[in-house]
């Protein structure tokens, strides 16, 4: 009867409509089935084999992103990022376009930079979102949150004439302990004390530590929590260097995909991904870009994505970085994970 049961779970769950491979579904049904601890010991000694080696030799080049160098925007617009590593690459921390223009200026600028000296073949990817012409909103996916039933689990058709970008979400609630508001419904209530992106009614955005109790006030569109603050009042999380709370299945140090999000001192935000990353090295990287609170995001290769489009109507997908794993329609079709989109603001 234990087998009949196991073998029904498991080709229920490799049947069921998903996105995602069939070896991380695979895995995805183990931690969902009392194995998580076995996974992530397997995981933890797979990463550990290939962790990255400090030294070798530079890059040459950096991954070409976006289209033309962003010139002025009509008003704010980011400083190029520092590089770290001297000689710099040609382009190396500049912002470029990402192709449809909001109001006369690009509302998404990429870059791409090597942020740490002791491993100079590695590359972080950069978004900035600017707040004054575009707006997020979050998206249930087909299976996370749990509590979501008959969800579109994809950006909506009607909508993607406005769309810029599009990108990961945090880590499965079940993980994070966190809450999750979208569209009106709270899927998960809120806690106090966790790192929180917020949307507002108005269109704005911020990120936060939460201290609003479960339900979100009359004026919040969406709320996705995960784990506390990386980065706060522009400075590291003192806990990042042995707190275990930013790899719910990897711990915090374990060099694997990761991917945050911050808020810099005009109200833009700033998303990072890169291979190859801890938790403090991924805040060291959206702190050096500007921001001044952050928060992880998703982590692994199969879970971290950003993209942008080059034209109106989610036409000419790209990746942030060449590396990521999922394709550049990734949320154009229906998606295992919740995310968010970006939306041009076409109003003054």
């Amino acid at each position: 009867m234990l087998i009949a049961y196991v073998t029904i779970s498991f080709a229920s769950a490799m049947s069921a409509p998903s996105n995602s491979p069939f070896a991380v579904r695979t895995i995805e049904w183990l931690r969902d089935n009392g194995a998580a601890g076995l996974v992530s010991g397997i995981e933890a000694i797979y990463y550990s084999w290939n962790a990255p080696s400090t030294g070798g030799p530079a890059l040459r080049a950096l991954p070409r992103v976006g289209t033309a160098a962003a010139g002025a925007t009509g008003g704010y617009s980011p400083r190029a990022i520092t590089p770290v590593i001297r000689p710099a690459l040609p382009a190396e921390g500049q912002w470029h376009g990402t192709g449809p223009l909001v109001r006369g200026a690009p509302a998404v600028l990429v870059t791409t930079y090597r942020p740490d000296p002791n491993y100079p073949q590695m590359v972080a990817g950069l978004a900035w979102i600017d707040s004054a012409r575009a707006r997020l909103q979050l998206y249930p996916g087909r299976y996370e949150p749990p509590e979501a039933v008959n969800v579109l689990a994809e950006v909506p058709l009607q909508l993607r004439g406005d769309l810029l970008a599009t990108f990961n979400s945090g880590f499965k609630l079940e993980d994070d302990g966190g809450g999750f508001v979208a569209s009106g419904h709270v899927y998960a209530p809120l806690h106090d004390g966790q790192a929180t992106i917020v949307g507002y009614r108005n269109g704005t955005a911020s990120i936060v530590t939460w201290t609003g109790g479960p339900a979100p006030g009359p004026n919040v569109a969406f709320a996705r929590q995960n784990l506390p603050l990386i980065v706060s009042g522009g400075q590291l999380n003192p806990n990042l260097a042995d707190g275990p709370q930013w790899g719910a299945t990897l711990g915090n140090a374990v060099r694997v995909w990761r991917s945050g999000i911050g808020i810099d001192a005009h109200g833009n935000l700033i998303y990072a991904g890169a291979d190859d990353q801890t938790a403090q090295s991924l805040a060291q990287i959206l702190q050096h870009a500007g921001a001044v609170r952050a928060m992880e995001l998703d982590i692994n290769s199969e879970w971290v994505t950003f993209n942008f489009y080059g034209a109106w109507g989610a036409a000419a997908p790209q990746k942030l970085l060449p590396d990521m794993t999922r394709d550049a329609t990734r949320y154009l079709t229906p998606d295992d994970r919740d995310f968010f989109a970006v939306y041009a603001q076409r109003g003054g």
